[in-house]
């Protein structure tokens, strides 16, 4: 008899074609959003409530930051995980051995941000942390029973009041030429959490792995919200939700001159949440943490 892991991937291997794109407005949005999770681990979301004029602002006013000296004055804190990580303590992706070419800010509800980018930054959190909860509500809803069955309480609950989930304010610098033999903007990796809400990027580059190993460029259209799985949704759903492998491709010609912000929400469960029989939220959370050499 066939595991329903080994389902899964097949299932995923005939679906996984291209990324749809789906008006949040529309009455099967939630369907048509799900299926694209299920499918190919990712989602694109227009029409959504996010106001692009905010995400335009942040992005501008950051790129300002990350220019500037005092960026290092908010040196991340190794116990907390806030502040700036400048490129020399960039993350290697598991199975790499080179960092990835970013610095990057972490802001958590209690962490510490930069006077004059913090009102428009803690709306941000709020605004997609609150859409987010409605988006794990689509994939509980649309999930089969037997799925939903695994789920300890209900995903929306999982990240109610949780003080773990992670907003990243990424700088990818223009390349110069200098770059490390194989480094690149983020290699290929997958992540820890629940889901990721992106807005696009300012510029493109974000790919996702296909099942014959080549790679699918994401909708970059500016305004769109790209939403993925991350690891421990894959966990919690015994593999029925995929966590697709993704990367951020360095950019060639004129374009390799531009920086590139990006601005993920990571859901992160509140620590004493069960995934599964195997890991608590904590457990999983400190091991990937000890693989990416930052604990």
């Amino acid at each position: 008899m066939l595991s329903t892991d080994f389902l899964n991937l097949i299932h995923w291997k005939r679906q996984m074609q291209h990324l749809p794109t789906v008006d949040y407005k529309a009455s099967d949005a939630a369907a048509q959003f799900v299926e694209s999770l299920r499918n190919t681990g990712f989602g694109v979301l227009k029409n959504h409530p996010i106001p692009q004029s905010l995400v335009e602002s942040i992005y501008k006013n950051w790129q300002e930051f990350f220019n500037s000296e005092q960026k290092h004055e908010f040196l991340f804190s190794k116990e907390t995980q806030d502040g700036y990580f400048p490129p020399s303590v960039s993350e290697v992706a598991k199975g790499f051995t080179v960092k990835d070419i970013k610095e990057y800010y972490h802001v958590y509800p209690k962490g510490r941000v930069p006077a004059q980018l913090e009102e428009e930054i803690r709306e941000y959190y709020r605004l997609a942390n609150e859409f987010a909860a409605t988006l794990l509500s689509w994939v509980q809803a649309e999930a089969p029973e037997e799925v939903r069955a695994k789920f300890s309480i209900d995903l929306k609950d999982m990240i109610a009041n949780s003080e773990q989930t992670l907003l990243r304010i990424l700088h990818y610098p223009p390349m110069t030429g200098d770059e490390e033999p194989g480094a690149i903007r983020a290699a290929a990796h997958g992540d820890i959490n629940l889901l990721t809400v992106l807005p696009a990027a300012n510029e493109p580059g974000l790919q996702v792995q296909k099942t014959d190993g080549g790679w699918l460029d994401v909708p970059c259209d500016f305004g769109n919200l790209i939403i993925n799985i991350g690891d421990m949704l894959q966990e919690a759903s015994g593999g029925y939700f995929p966590s697709t492998i993704h990367r951020v491709i360095n950019p060639t010609g004129k374009a390799s001159t531009k920086s590139r912000i990006s601005l993920p929400l990571f859901l992160h469960p509140r620590p004493d949440v069960v995934l599964s029989e195997r890991y608590t939220a904590d457990s999983y959370l400190q091991e990937r943490l000890r693989e990416l050499g930052v604990k």
